[in-house]
């Protein structure tokens, strides 16, 4: 699991590919390597990874063709930025939201605008998981969590303030690149419970309006 909360500005250093899937070299930046281990989860863009090799000041993680096909990851070149998160632990601050670097799907941006001291950013999203996705909730990008300030159909729109500018990928996203997206853990599991087929379940969607979960 993890926040959302980047710790560090890594970098794709080398990328080996075989027939079926892909090992990724990818520099740690700031991140502490002594708190790292092989067997470590490591978030990259919202991807949860595994860290299988330590080298210097970068790591090894194994990319299954899965993965590839559902995330940003083929699309990846050498020395592009990317989003740097280690796992949390039970001492780590939750200064963001639950995210469990599972991506549900790619969005591409489609608008990058200046809206005062932050930047507002369009991101169209895959109409199959545009229903979990609500204005004031919150939605992972690239492994950063955000808050939803609008919500158009599938069209999601994040306004970025200069610090996760700084400190994140997001100052190098233009129009058309593409972004991995996970929805709010908790829409998944309302959705589960609503339509779970054992219909003696007490949870469903009088009981959560009853109890100021959703209007």
């Amino acid at each position: 699991m993890f926040t959302g909360i980047i710790q560090a500005i890594g970098k794709i250093v080398n990328i080996q590919k075989n027939s079926t899937d892909c090992q990724f070299q990818i520099e740690i930046g700031s991140l502490n390597r002594q708190k790292l281990a092989i067997g470590d989860s490591v978030s990259v863009n919202g991807v949860c990874l595994t860290a299988v090799k330590f080298l210097d000041n970068s790591f090894y993680a194994d990319v299954s063709n899965e993965t590839l096909e559902k995330t940003t990851f083929k699309y990846l070149q050498l020395n592009q930025i990317v989003n740097l998160e280690p796992a949390l632990t039970l001492s780590t601050p939750l200064g963001g939201h639950m995210v469990s670097g599972h991506v549900d799907g790619v969005g591409t941006v489609v608008d990058v605008k200046n809206d005062g001291i932050s930047v507002r950013y369009k991101i169209n999203v895959p109409t199959e998981i545009n229903h979990y996705i609500a204005k004031k909730g919150s939605i992972c990008i690239d492994g950063i969590s955000l808050t939803v300030n609008e919500i158009q159909e599938s069209l999601v729109f994040v306004n970025i303030v200069p610090h996760t500018l700084q400190a994140t990928n997001m100052k190098n996203l233009k129009i058309g690149d593409r972004v991995n997206v996970e929805v709010d853990l908790i829409a998944r599991y309302i959705e589960r419970l609503l339509t779970k087929e054992n219909q003696d379940s007490k949870i469903n969607k009088q009981f959560l309006m009853e109890n100021g979960f959703i209007k």
